[in-house]
């Protein structure tokens, strides 16, 4: 149904972008490097947390970008990363194919400036096997995210 959510939502923006579905897990970093034959760096990883205010965000950043504790509370106070059942049911994606897109409510959406080392990332698309290729100004126009230097 996650995988399907993406879909709607690209199709009901006129998105072209193909999915791409791969026979091997993309749930980690690594391993969606390794599926998708590109550094680690390029995969767009999606992280949930739950913020000072109660509510909740997403963060996309750089596979290999770390969330710098300083710069995430100067951005946003104090912040939790959600565990996988609440990011299911935030979201509808499993852990591992978490990404901004398709989501059943709207939530704020933060692009980590670490995105911007590379032409071309590839968040996951719902599913643990899924991804799409995209540079991050299509990426940031798509989700309407903010860009913020947490990492």
């Amino acid at each position: 149904m996650s995988l399907q959510s993406v879909r709607e939502f690209f199709h009901s923006r006129d998105i072209q972008l193909p999915i791409i579905e791969t026979e091997a897990s993309t749930a980690t970093v690594a391993l969606a490097a390794e599926a998708h034959g590109v550094e680690p760096g390029r995969i767009a990883k999606t992280l949930a947390f739950r913020v000072a205010d109660g509510k909740v965000i997403l963060l996309v950043a750089s596979g290999v970008a770390r969330v710098d504790n300083r710069k995430f509370k100067e951005a946003f106070g104090k912040g939790k990363m959600l565990g996988p059942e609440e990011v299911v049911e935030l979201t509808s994606h499993p852990v591992g194919g978490v990404c901004p897109f398709g989501l059943p409510q709207p939530l704020p959406i933060y692009l980590d400036h670490s995105l911007n080392n590379f032409d071309e990332v590839l968040p996951a698309a719902g599913s643990i096997n899924s991804a799409i290729r995209i540079t991050p100004a299509l990426l940031a126009s798509v989700t309407e995210g903010k860009w913020v230097d947490v990492c």
